[in-house]
């Protein structure tokens, strides 16, 4: 049995290649203990688990979670808030003797093209198991926007990632979103952290309601748009909670069809993604797989 967990901004979720699933709110997900994954089938028969942790921006190797330093993260300071869920699960996956992967996020270490690395960081970890779901019906090329609290959006093409756009740089989602003039000026005054103008910047701390869902609709559409620009003829995936409600309206936008994938989508790419390498993968979407895991 092989085992994916997403950390992602609200819940920690876990899915088996079974087909069984659950889920933890972060603040749950800080009483986790390694027995709690008896939930997707007898822990004994765990043979592999792919996890992400964060940004996941201080390494660029599917890499067994020992080897990792501080967890894969450059530093828990900075953009989103700070739980405890994550790192529990994280240290007691290490700590239980079954073999685990941490995937990375894309950054500027990262093989992507050049022109993205003008932002030091361009997506987490989770967004690349929803792409390697993606793929299995997509094929080698298309477009994935993860629409939720905040909106990410990435470009596989020919089977590799090509480069994405995080979420303080482009699109809002409902609670996060780039910082404008009128939040770099809070910041400077010392009304607010950078931090916080981040987790405050999303439609529903600026838009009336009526306006926020097409407003997110829109940035989403042109997140994809622009990185249609690399693969003209690219598939688009929307995932995330708020891509069900948002399918048509930004398939309306782009003129053509888009397919849809529920909140399990990174939590079941990323346990096809631990069966992958623990069979012998040598690579994932372009991201290497550590030789310390090749056979």
């Amino acid at each position: 049995m092989y085992i994916g967990i997403d950390h992602g901004t609200t819940s920690l979720r876990f899915a088996a290649d079974n087909g069984k699933r659950f889920k933890m709110s972060r603040e749950a997900a800080k009483e986790f203990n390694i027995d709690d994954l008896h939930k997707l089938g007898p822990v004994d028969e765990i043979s592999g688990i792919a996890l992400c942790y964060s940004m996941g921006d201080n390494f660029t190797q599917i890499t067994p979670v020992d080897r990792l330093k501080n967890r894969g993260v450059i530093t828990r300071d900075g953009a989103g808030e700070h739980i405890g869920g994550g790192t529990c699960v994280f240290d007691a996956v290490k700590d239980s003797g079954i073999p685990a992967v941490a995937i990375p996020g894309i950054h500027r270490s990262s093989d992507t093209d050049p022109r993205f690395k003008i932002y030091s960081h361009q997506t987490s970890p989770e967004k690349l198991g929803i792409a390697y779901l993606a793929a299995e019906t997509l094929g080698d090329t298309f477009i994935v926007s993860d629409i939720s609290s905040n909106t990410v959006s990435l470009l596989v093409a020919k089977g590799k990632v090509v480069g994405a756009f995080d979420a303080c740089v482009f699109a809002p989602g409902t609670r996060h979103g780039a910082l404008d003039v009128d939040a770099i000026r809070k910041v400077d005054a010392g009304a607010c952290t950078a931090n916080e103008a981040f987790t405050t910047a999303g439609v529903m701390y600026h838009l009336e309601e009526k306006y926020q869902m097409p407003t997110v609709a829109m940035w989403a559409a042109m997140e994809c748009a622009s990185l249609a620009l690399l693969a003209p003829d690219a598939s688009v995936a929307l995932a995330g909670s708020l891509a069900p409600d948002l399918a048509e309206e930004i398939s309306a936008l782009l003129q053509k069809p888009v397919i849809v994938y529920d909140e399990w989508a990174a939590s079941d790419g990323l346990a096809r993604i631990a069966r992958d390498v623990f069979s012998g993968a040598k690579q994932i979407l372009g991201i290497p797989v550590s030789p310390a895991l090749r056979r």
